[in-house]
């Protein structure tokens, strides 16, 4: 391979290696947690294209599966149940008095 596709190949390396390291960072740090649960996901996503390029296709096919969809989805569920019931009439609120 050329300088050019090295260069290229070290680019996109540098590339996802930052945005796993920010979108961890984020997750980490923002204080929603729904934004947090989506960073979370990105990440996984993200990770999974690192795995293809490392040439382990069945690692990104298991990160993507389990670390992103299936954890996601249940730290999704989780983060809504944790938010507790809506109650559009504003059932018991002091507004009334």
């Amino acid at each position: 391979m050329d300088a050019i596709g090295q260069l290229t190949l070290a680019a996109i390396d540098g590339v996802l290696a930052f945005a796993i390291v920010g979108l961890a960072a984020g997750a980490l740090s923002v204080r929603s947690l729904f934004t947090g649960v989506v960073l979370f996901i990105g990440m996984g996503l993200v990770l999974a294209l690192a795995w293809v390029r490392l040439s382990a296709p069945d690692l990104a096919l298991a990160e993507a599966a389990i670390g992103a969809g299936l954890a996601g989805a249940l730290l999704l569920a989780a983060a809504r149940r944790l938010a507790g019931p809506v109650h559009p009439q504003k059932i018991g609120s002091d507004e009334e008095a």
